[in-house]
């Protein structure tokens, strides 16, 4: 369908024309309005969306306006918008989180009960169409000077081998050598000590305490309160053999900054439902922590803050679907929060590199391709800008059988002011494989949105080029990535900057929804603290202002690997492609799910006919978006199949 211009736009080309005229005769204002209104005019020109596309904002009505920091496409075509206290400490203190479902067929939003604070959570997508949600807050963030209350780390050890015992939040822990009483703030398990026996005798050797770690605040303010070096901690209300088995030992308790802490809590959004299903918590809190899905459907869970707002050391553990529950992995391997780790052909993982936000700058940093079955990790070189890798964005060129993948942009290690404006490329199939190169953003980019388009083009729009778009660094333009040419170019210019806190999701139609943006200031001066951007855009991409696009009438709801469907369409003729696309599940523009898997096809009598490849690693079992596209790129709307 070609598209005319509105009323509305001819209009407002007659009435630039006439401005333009005026504008020698008149001042300043003159050209400032009429300039204004022509790139109004110039946007809206058909010629220009066919070349550009288009960008408006989601008219989101009051009660439906959150801090969106995670989204995800669901197989019902709704997108899961997710706030939970959004970063808020007010949110979060009154208890208010909240999850907004949108229909973009409609525009229909509804609120979602929300159990717990999702705020920096990890998700992915379930076999069963499902999405897996775990972890968030627990704990808000103390800067330096707003610490009142010493404290830190207290690990409590049970030497009893026949027991475990659980503290209450409120236990007091009074240290031997300082005096000083501490309290917990949760409450806490501590398994019970671990028998060792000589391997070769069976003689008993010892016990090996078993361990808990809990927050502890000093019961007053101020810096008398305060430890510096470790000591034992007695711990109230105990008596008899608990008293001698369990105790604490803390090391420094101060008035240091307190950091973010993560909780186990996890939990199924069901689709169908639209309702949030409790499943069996993690065994370690995480803050920040990547959920990947794995070959059998099962997930990782890796890295994040725990309940005490220290690294996750390297714990990953595992969720069974068919169980609801978790499992250690059993090895131990560490990473920065949210690392960038993805499913390869093979069953292998690979880390590039990209991270958001914690973690020492010298752990677990260097990408590589990683064996979970063994914990081996063959590091991989050549990576440019090396150091600049926090805040990058990730992607899996299309198609997914190739395996390879682009990192772009990303920023120093925390609250660096430096930026890249690195495209770096690495092919997983080449026998040595190694980092290079691509084509270079205009700008040091951190926090950029990065999405697959059924056309085979990949949208990167937005971040900023210092820490959370300090200066009004914010990067406000759009780019069309050609894979096939390493090539961008630029397209319309979104009208709000995003940065922290943002991402963008591929829509069923073809759009792309852009959401969030949590930036430090408000002004360039850096005087102002800034608002959280709860304005949603959507891009129209070009393809869609061009001819007719062809569709798909009917065909199966599931395919398995290996098997094939058939598709009736009247433009069996025009099509030249098609492809299984998953949707995305993205925050902190970190998305492990987005990939596109290249079908076999061929045309049929009234129709076409798919084959999905029988790679369960390459097509892990879900639900995807099945697209296809005509000899000049126009793709189909998706029509959601399952590959069980």
């Amino acid at each position: 369908m070609k598209y005319r211009p509105s009323l509305r736009t001819r209009r407002m080309a007659i009435t630039t024309a006439a401005v333009l005229a005026l504008s020698g005769a008149n001042g300043p204002w003159v050209y400032r309005f009429s300039t204004e209104h022509y790139h109004e005019y110039k946007i809206n020109k058909p010629d220009y969306k066919a070349a550009n596309g288009h960008w408006d904002f989601l008219d989101i009505p009051s009660e439906y306006r959150i801090n969106t920091i995670h989204a995800a496409l669901l197989h019902t075509g709704k997108v899961l918008l997710v706030a939970g206290s959004g970063n808020n400490r007010k949110n979060f203190d009154a208890k208010s989180f909240r999850s907004v479902l949108w229909n973009p067929k409609t525009d229909e939003f509804k609120n979602v009960p929300t159990p717990k604070d999702m705020f920096c959570s990890g998700h992915t997508q379930l076999p069963d169409g499902k999405l897996l949600i775990a972890g968030g807050t627990r704990r808000y963030e103390k800067l330096k000077g707003d610490v009142t209350k010493a404290g830190g780390l207290m690990i409590v050890h049970n030497e009893d081998p026949d027991k475990p015992i659980t503290l209450p939040a409120g236990t007091r822990f009074t240290g031997g050598a300082n005096g000083r009483t501490f309290v917990s703030k949760d409450p806490v398990l501590i398994e019970r000590a671990t028998k060792v026996f000589d391997r070769r005798t069976g003689a008993f050797l010892r016990n090996d305490a078993g361990l808990g770690r809990i927050y502890v605040e000093a019961q007053k303010s101020g810096t008398k309160y305060e430890t510096g070096t470790e000591d034992n901690y007695r711990i109230a209300g105990l008596t008899g053999s608990d008293a001698r088995n369990v105790y604490g030992i803390a090391q420094k308790l101060a008035l240091d900054k307190k950091d973010f802490q993560g909780i186990r809590e996890a939990f199924e959004f069901d689709p169908v439902a639209e309702k949030y299903l409790t499943v069996d918590p993690m065994n370690e809190a995480r803050w920040y922590p990547t959920l990947t899905t794995l070959q059998d459907g099962r997930v990782l869970a890796l890295s994040g803050l725990d309940e005490i707002g220290q690294i996750v050391p390297g714990k990953d553990e595992i969720y069974d679907p068919k169980t609801r529950k978790w499992q250690y992995t059993g090895i131990i391997r560490k990473f920065p929060t949210y690392p960038s780790v993805f499913l390869l052909n093979d069953g292998k993982l690979f880390y590039s590199g990209s991270n958001a936000g914690y973690g020492p700058a010298d752990v677990g940093r260097e990408p590589g391709i990683w064996d979970l079955a063994t914990n081996s990790f063959r590091k991989i070189p050549g990576l440019s800008d090396a150091d600049e890798m926090e805040t990058s964005a990730t992607v899996r060129l299309p198609p997914a059988q190739d395996e390879k993948f682009m990192v772009i942009g990303g920023g120093g290690v925390g609250e660096s002011d430096r930026s890249s404006a690195k495209s770096r490329l690495i092919d997983l199939k080449d026998p040595a494989p190694r980092f290079r190169d691509g084509a270079s953003l205009e700008e040091g980019t951190r926090y950029p949105s990065a999405s697959l388009l059924p056309d085979d083009s990949l949208l990167v729009t937005g971040g900023s080029g210092d820490y959370r778009g300090r200066g009004g660094s914010n990067v406000l333009q759009a780019r069309l990535y050609d894979p096939g040419t390493d090539t961008y170019k630029r397209v319309a210019d979104p009208a709000v900057g995003r940065n922290y806190h943002s991402g963008s999701v591929l829509l069923p139609d073809g759009r792309v929804m852009i959401f969030g943006s949590d930036s430090l200031y408000a002004d360039r001066a850096n005087t102002r603290p800034g608002v959280f951007e709860q304005r949603i855009e959507i891009y129209t991409p070009p393809y869609l202002y061009r001819d007719s696009r062809p569709e798909l009438t009917a065909g199966p709801k599931s395919i398995r690997r290996g098997s094939t469907g058939r598709f009736t369409t009247a433009h069996g003729s025009r099509i030249t492609s098609a492809k299984l696309m998953r949707p995305s599940a993205v925050t902190h523009v970190t998305d492990t799910d987005q990939r596109s898997v290249a079908l076999g096809l061929k045309r049929t009598p009234g129709g076409i006919t798919v084959t999905v490849p029988g790679n369960r690693a390459l097509v892990p079992s879900g639900w995807y978006m099945l697209f296809v596209t005509d000899g000049g790129g126009m793709p189909s709307e998706g029509m959601w199949v399952e590959v069980p």
